[in-house]
């Protein structure tokens, strides 16, 4: 019984952090749009930031995805 409930908490976890870290690259694409369109001068520097800050998000979410799946083996 324990161990279902802890398989089933890793899912929702990992379903959390899909969407935690799905909705930040979201909203992360949609500022660095908003910025480029008001000032495409500086689109370059803007994609470059977005892209180290897309990469953070993501090595986040894999972190927590991966201790979620270690928790539910114990």
């Amino acid at each position: 019984m324990t161990g279902s409930i802890a398989l089933l908490a890793a899912g929702i976890g990992a379903a959390l952090t899909v969407f935690g870290g799905a909705l930040g690259i979201g909203k992360l694409a949609a500022a660095a749009m908003e910025a480029s369109g008001r000032q495409p001068e500086a689109a370059g520097d803007i994609r470059t930031s977005m892209i180290i800050a897309a990469a953070l998000i993501e090595g986040i979410s894999l972190f927590a995805l991966v201790i979620c799946f270690i928790l539910s083996g114990k």
